[in-house]
This record gives C-alpha cells, structure tokens and sequence, in this order.
C-alpha cells in the first residue's frame, strides 16, 4: 500500500465525522419530501375509490331507470309497476352517486390545500427543498369530468331531454 492511499484512507473517517450531521439532515430532508409525495399520492388513491363508487351508484341508477322505460315502452307492462317508481328509485342512485362525487372532490380540493400550505411552511423553514412541486391532479380531472356527466345524466332523466334520454 503506498503512503498516498494510506493518507486518503486516514482522511476518510474525519472527513466523514465532519459531515455527518448534514448528511443525516439532508436524508432526512428526502424522508419528509417523499412521506409529502406519499400523502399525496395516498389522497389521490382515496379519490379514486370516490370515482369508483360514484360512478357505479349513477352507472346502476341509470340502467335500472332505462331498462324499466324500455320494458315499459316495448311490453306495455305498465300495470306491473308505478311508472314513477323505477324513475324515482333510478334518479335516487344517480343523485346519491353525483353528491357523493360532489363531496369527494371538495374533500379532495381541501385536503391537498392543506397538504400544500403545510409543505410551504416546511419549506419556508428549511426543512426540506423547495423545487419539488406537485403536479396536476389527473384523478381530480377525471372526478370533475363525471361530476359533469352525472349532472347531464340528471339533467336528462328528470326533463326527458338530452343525450342520455
């Protein structure tokens, strides 16, 4: 072993010692800049499930006040049920199916505001680093845009006109 590699290999540990302190701090730094991506990603997934039941509570809503038009329509059976009742109980799912959307995306919107503000404070403090931004929410999209669709489906079944009638 030559003198030079000695040296170096004595000089590892202190250098080393020095920095260990902001080592550890900037790992710890990238915990809590990835646990904030996590909670993010955590609140999105929750809004997924939202979708997912809200879209099959309009989904079953509307088929079932279809299918008893049609039957109605094509078999004449109108004496075997209210013509009312399978519209009313159609329209009860879809309107539980667009709050239940409704109040998802306005959890969403206030959750990830908050998520945001405590992630500045963080920042502004030094905790962690700035230039990490969330992106755009595509879950929030993808929510809003059946929102809009459930309103249209309401829209239809209550004054018979529109692209779902």
């Amino acid at each position: 072993m030559s003198s030079e590699t000695r040296a170096d290999s004595v000089m590892e540990p202190d250098f080393a010692e020095k920095n260990r302190g902001q080592i550890t701090t900037q790992l710890a730094s990238r915990r809590t800049s990835l646990s904030f991506q996590r909670t993010r990603m955590g609140a999105d997934r929750t809004l997924m499930a939202i979708v997912r039941t809200s879209l099959s509570l309009i989904g079953f809503g509307f088929t079932i006040f279809q299918f008893f038009r049609h039957l109605r329509e094509s078999a004449g059976t109108a004496q075997l049920v209210r013509v009312e009742a399978p519209r009313n109980f159609g329209l009860a799912l879809v309107l539980l199916g667009v709050a239940m959307q409704a109040l998802g995306i306005w959890d969403h919107i206030a959750f990830m505001l908050n998520l945001r503000k405590k992630r500045r404070q963080f920042t502004e403090s030094g905790l962690i680093e700035g230039d990490d931004r969330f992106p755009v929410s595509t879950t929030l999209i993808v929510a809003t845009a059946l929102l809009l669709i459930g309103l249209v489906a309401i829209t239809g079944m209550v004054f018979r006109a529109g692209p779902f009638h």
